[in-house]
């Protein structure tokens, strides 16, 4: 089987409804992944095939949870999942954070091989960011604790916002250390096509929202 029938077969399990076009976007931008990851050391998994999954099919699974069309990805390393979902998505506006130079330089290539117009780079640690609006979803994934992330994203989140993190695990221990906070939790099992290894997806959003 090619890749684009693996990834055309993945996106039906999906029930996304994504062009050729679209679909071979995401295959080079996976291309240039495996490309830039000989020098830059981007991503662990380094079988293409293996990224179809793990990294294409796993940043599309919380494309429905998604609130709203201003995106910030915090700590997006290669650009997962906020790169993919700018991909899928050009009326999305998506802010991709990150405090690695390299990772960022590695984006801005495929932006620019992609003619992506709809992505913002900020090369800077979450602490030190301060966005000129807030944004309507804030994801992370294989980020930080759970209590780390709401305490630095919250007050970078519009009201009716969501906080989206994406984990392996079900995070028992990281939930638990919220049960005091006023924050309204979600926990998501995801079904990734082709992944049979665990998927949650932890959605949070303060009370006042």
């Amino acid at each position: 089987m090619s890749y684009s029938e693996t990834l055309q077969q993945g996106v039906q399990a999906l029930d996304l409804n994504l062009s050729e076009t679209t679909q071979a976007q995401l295959l080079d931008y996976l291309r240039l992944l495996e490309k830039w990851n000989h020098v830059y050391n981007l991503t662990a998994i380094t079988d293409f095939s293996e990224m179809i999954p793990k990294h294409l099919l796993d940043s599309l699974s919380i494309e429905p949870h998604i609130v709203g069309q201003r995106i910030l990805d915090v700590g997006t390393g290669a650009g997962l999942p906020g790169l993919v979902l700018a991909i899928v998505h050009p009326d999305w506006e998506c802010t991709l954070l990150d405090s690695n130079s390299k990772k960022i330089r590695f984006i801005q290539q495929v932006v620019a091989e992609l003619n992506l117009t709809n992505v913002h780079l900020k090369h800077s640690r979450i602490e030190d960011f301060e966005p000129n609006c807030p944004f309507s979803t804030i994801i992370c994934r294989a980020y930080t604790s759970l209590h780390d992330f709401l305490a630095q994203t919250e007050e970078l989140c519009e009201p009716k916002g969501s906080l989206l993190a994406m984990k392996g695990l079900y995070p028992e221990q990281e939930i638990a250390e919220l049960v005091h906070l006023p924050v309204k939790l979600e926990s998501i099992t995801l079904q990734v096509p082709q992944l049979s290894a665990q998927r949650h997806l932890i959605v949070m959003k303060p009370y006042d929202n």
